[in-house]
């Protein structure tokens, strides 16, 4: 079963409250990019034709920024093993599918 792409934005807004902003891409047409800006500072996005949602640092690089980068690296190569895990799963599948 295979389902269309799709993109989700949610904004929650609450008296007394900070507001929330929510990005959810389900889609393998997502684009990814990371590039240095015009201040020098580094940047990486994620999107789609309908939202995108960009990380960059507030000015000269912390160790907290150090930190959140190395956690983004950590949770890409998650999804990554995750992802191929499941595809060689699938394909297994798919194939005994066949065979029988």
């Amino acid at each position: 079963m295979t389902l269309s792409p799709y993109t989700y934005v949610t904004v929650s807004m609450r008296p007394d409250q900070p507001s929330r902003f929510s990005v959810a891409f389900c889609s393998a047409e997502l684009r990814v990019h990371a590039w240095l800006g015009e201040s020098g500072k580094p940047c990486f996005d994620l999107g789609t034709s309908d939202a995108s949602v960009t990380v960059s640092t507030a000015g000269p690089v912390t160790d907290q920024d150090l930190t959140v980068a190395r956690d983004i690296f950590n949770a890409a190569a998650r999804y990554l093993a995750d992802c191929e895990r499941l595809h060689s799963e699938q394909s297994a599948q798919t194939t005994a599918g066949e065979a029988a």
